[in-house]
């Protein structure tokens, strides 16, 4: 079941929210939650819910035995990280791991077929969380199962994020509160993130598709480059699109998740994308393992060390490819470079900043959507094939692309990809025209509802690009 789907929208959320209003008590909205959240995932994934559930169970009993002060606590740690990356290692890296053992001159081992379960690296590491929150300060530790269960299993993030740390949700579990205003708020950027996805994300995505679906003597220049810039913009809008929608569920049931994007195609710098990209992900890894490795205290060379092991990691907990591991090290490398200097924005024009990090992005992006090496490659050789001419076939294929329509969402993507409203809101200094825009803001909410209702009964299914991983 998707966020943009119509059993969500009109049957599943309409159910759970008309019954988390009438039911009374936290305890039972709580259960009802839990309740809903399984069925969520069970309705996509029949399956693998059992494989969630082991986890849940797993992980509660990790946090169990972090009671006391005890001398078995850090051994408990290791064994539940070891537990959890192995339950992720088999059904997400099986198969990859078999194949690069084959490429041993001599060695066939066979190469295992399983179903990767949707949602697993982001419960997995939630579970994670968790624990080692539960580590870190036994007053995290969790007696309740079905509270543990609520964290890893609720439905907004559970298939796609963002990431919620364990600290930032455990006190939301028995303290909060829903108000007419939050719900307002809510319902406001859900819709947001679902214009996001449908009306945005969904037309690059068919630009992108056709694109990086040609034969590469059907590529050409500018086919290219459009392919590559309608990615950067479909990734963004569909990823940070399902984040606003899961942020927003969460405020109706009362949660407060932190924000998972800050405009990261503003930013001037490698270092600022990554504060401002899949905040969730990389504030995980900083928390969970830079900061464990030593982070920036043990020189330049285990910094260096450090920040490169991060980004494997990070490429490699997108996806069990080649490619995702060569795009989190193209911004590993950037962010060490940047780190010593060697390539210093700071006295650098501020829009040859801007350029720099959008093309260093554009570019890594590649590696993230092809399916292979190869075809990354042969993609960017064609990005930069100066001086080629393309065919009249080609040139057919490039404006076919240039639709009206994609050329309107390509620009609203990028003005959307910027802070617009909040420049213009900072500007604004009259209470009462604060207010028309607040009022104003819900009226264009509606209007994009009435428009995304009409995309969705006219168009075919289009998944998150989060759920491949």
């Amino acid at each position: 079941m998707v966020f943009s789907s119509p059993v969500f929208l009109f049957l599943f959320l309409t159910a759970v929210y008309i019954l988390y209003r009438v039911i009374p008590g936290i305890t039972a909205k709580n259960v009802l939650l839990l309740i809903f959240s399984i069925f969520f995932y069970a309705y996509g994934e029949p399956k693998a819910v059992i494989l969630m559930i082991i986890s849940i169970l797993m992980n509660y009993g990790f946090g169990l035995a972090m009671s006391g002060t005890n001398k078995y606590r850090r051994p408990v740690l290791a064994v539940s990280v070891t537990a959890n990356l192995l339950m992720l290692g088999i059904f997400k890296y099986a198969g990859f791991s078999a194949e690069m053992i084959n490429y041993i001159p001599g060695v066939n081992v066979p190469v295992p077929d399983i179903a990767l379960p949707i949602g697993i690296s982001f419960y997995t590491f939630q579970a994670m969380s968790y624990v080692i929150d539960a580590y870190k300060d036994p007053n995290y530790i969790q007696r309740n199962p079905y509270k543990v269960a609520l964290y890893i299993s609720f439905f907004p993030q559970l298939v796609a994020g963002p990431i919620v740390k364990y600290y930032d949700f455990a006190h939301q579990i028995d303290h909060r509160i829903t108000t007419p205003e939050m719900t307002a708020q809510g319902i406001r950027r859900f819709i947001t993130g679902l214009s996001k996805k449908l009306l945005i994300a969904n037309t690059m995505a068919a630009a992108a598709d056709y694109v990086y679906g040609l034969e590469a003597a059907e590529l050409s220049l500018p086919l290219a480059w459009l392919g590559a810039i309608a990615y950067l913009f479909q990734i963004y809008f569909d990823f940070s699109g399902y984040s606003d929608m899961a942020i927003g569920l969460g405020k109706m049931f009362g949660f407060d998740f932190r924000e998972n994007f800050n405009y990261p195609y503003i930013s001037q710098s490698m270092t600022e994308f990554w504060r401002r990209w899949h905040i969730s992900v990389s504030t995980w890894f900083k928390e969970y393992l830079y900061i464990p490795l030593g982070g920036n205290r043990k020189g330049k060379v285990r910094t260096a060390f450090n920040k490169l092991a991060v980004f494997f990691c990070t490429g490699l907990w997108h996806g069990a490819s080649l490619n995702f591991i060569v795009w989190g090290l193209i911004n590993g490398g950037f962010m060490m470079v940047e780190s010593y200097k060697l390539i210093n924005t700071d006295k650098w024009y501020r829009p040859f900043r801007h350029i720099y990090a959008v093309f260093v992005t554009l570019i890594a992006f590649v590696f993230f959507r092809a399916e292979t090496l190869s075809d990354a490659c042969t993609f960017i050789g064609k990005m930069f094939s100066f001086g080629t001419i393309s065919s009249g076939e080609q040139t057919a294929m490039f404006m076919q692309q240039l639709s009206p329509l994609f050329i309107i969402t390509l620009c609203l993507a990028v003005v959307f990809s910027m802070p617009v409203w909040q420049t213009l809101g900072k500007k604004i200094r009259s209470k009462e025209l604060i207010a028309y825009g607040e009022a104003g803001s819900y009226v264009i909410s509606l209007v994009l509802l009435a428009m995304c209702i009409i995309t969705l009964s006219s168009s075919s299914y289009n998944p998150f690009i989060y759920f491949r991983f």
